[in-house]
């Protein structure tokens, strides 16, 4: 027995056995998360490649305001919803988690149903060929938003095949609706397919759980929750804002078809960024999971995450600066030769942005939200600063390079704070000295 022991087979087998479980379950739990995404993806990037082949390049860009309206919405619902469920409710007992769940999908539910109002107001008073995407899409958003957090809640509880068959549904909804809007040749047509087809996930996403959203217990939730979601709300409307506020300057600046140009090389970049957002769905709960298990290896998680996300998008563009103009039209039609200059300034921006979300992942999971927040400020100041500077200087490709390089340099500013917050965690006196 005693030169079992020595010889590390006996008590140590099993340590060794649950590492290598707990590894198992990392990976599976990231490999449904790129699955997940990669269908979710695949949904949107079939929507702007119809839309951009049937309605050619002025109506995509009216079609892409809507979309970027939807993101900044989005990041309002996740901000106050789903990513305190993420960072407070991962890995907990199956109770805590769906009362947890009840109040966070009610929370998401609410935002939809107050902004969709807002944005069908909205689409009346604007009228013309963007006021009716508008309203439609001021229709679709509690929908869009409830479906959404149905991802997230499945991701917190380690179930992201449920996640997966949520956005497998709402792909098989998608094809009959697109074909109807097809038939249509409107861009509300295409903003009402998306959206209704999204509905039947919502609806699906209820029997998945066994759970209804609680909307009367939104308050609740963002009370007892406001150290997060607040943070997470400004950080999260920063990211959107910003690209919110570069579409509407930049069709302002140089016209509404640089917008479509912009959402072209967007959608070029859509297998990749596929991973980077099936990423970022389990990146934050597995950095908790990380931070709790062995605290001393978050850096280095972050950092390999980080790395592998901007090295994947470097290759990526590559491959597509091979792509023959042929297969280009073949795939988005007359935005093609608009959008592959931009090839390389869009592949520098997401490679940074890449490098960037291993940081944010730990400064979530750290719960320091104080520092991430002003990281995401930041970021998004340079990111409309050079974005729009760049347009008034050289128009469409010049607001690319100008984001590229502000993606960048905001990636160097996660970094640093993470540095610290680790130096913080691990040396307390380093806090008490800066805050005596």
């Amino acid at each position: 027995m005693a030169t079992e022991g020595r010889n590390g087979a006996g008590p140590r087998a099993p340590a060794g056995h649950a590492r290598k479980a707990a590894k198992r379950a990392v990976v599976g739990r990231l490999s449904w998360g790129l699955a997940d995404q990669a269908a979710s993806s695949m949904t949107n990037f079939a929507v702007g490649i119809f839309v951009a082949r049937s309605l050619g390049l002025a109506a995509f860009g009216v079609f892409s305001l809507a979309w970027v309206t939807y993101g900044v919405v989005l990041s309002v619902s996740r901000g106050l919803a789903t990513d305190p469920l993420v960072v407070r409710f991962s890995g907990v007992p199956d109770a805590s988690w769906r009362g947890a769940v009840a109040r966070s999908s009610g929370t998401a539910l609410g935002v939809g149903t107050a902004v969709g109002a807002a944005c069908l107001v909205v689409g009346a008073v604007l009228g013309g060929h963007v006021g009716p995407a508008f309203a439609c899409l001021g229709a679709m958003l509690p929908a869009l938003l409830l479906q959404d957090a149905w991802r997230y809640a499945f991701f917190a509880a380690g179930t992201g095949r449920k996640a997966f068959v949520n956005d497998l549904v709402w792909g098989v909804a998608l094809v009959p609706a697109m074909v109807v809007a097809a038939h249509v040749g409107s861009v509300s047509a295409f903003v009402l397919a998306w959206g209704g087809s999204a509905a039947a996930a919502a609806v699906y996403g209820c029997f998945q759980s066994g759970i209804r959203p609680r909307v009367a217990g939104a308050r609740a939730w963002v009370r007892e929750h406001r150290d997060l979601g607040y943070r997470y709300l400004l950080e999260n409307t920063c990211v959107s804002g910003a690209s919110q506020l570069r579409a509407y300057g930049l069709g302002a600046i140089v016209g509404v078809s640089a917008v479509g140009v912009i959402r072209g090389a967007e959608l070029l970049l859509g297998p990749f960024l596929a991973v980077l957002m099936g990423l970022s769905l389990v990146t934050v709960a597995e950095a908790a999971r990380v931070l709790r298990r062995a605290p001393h290896r978050l850096g280095t998680f972050c950092l390999l995450l980080g790395g592998a996300q901007a090295a994947a998008a470097l290759l990526w563009g590559a491959a597509l600066l091979l792509v023959p103009d042929g297969l280009g039209e073949l795939v988005l039609g007359t935005v093609w030769h608009a959008a592959s200059e931009l090839i390389v300034p869009a592949t520098l921006g997401v490679a940074g942005a890449g490098l960037g979300t291993g940081a944010a992942a730990g400064l979530r999971a750290l719960g320091a939200a104080r520092r991430s927040l002003r990281c995401q400020v930041f970021a998004s100041a340079c990111y409309v600063g050079a974005g729009l500077g760049g347009a008034a200087v050289a128009g469409t490709v010049g607001s690319a390079w100008g984001v590229a390089a502000a993606t960048v340099g905001g990636s160097a500013v996660w970094w640093l704070h993470l540095r610290s917050a680790l130096r913080e965690r691990h040396h307390p006196s380093i806090r008490e000295v800066r805050t005596s």
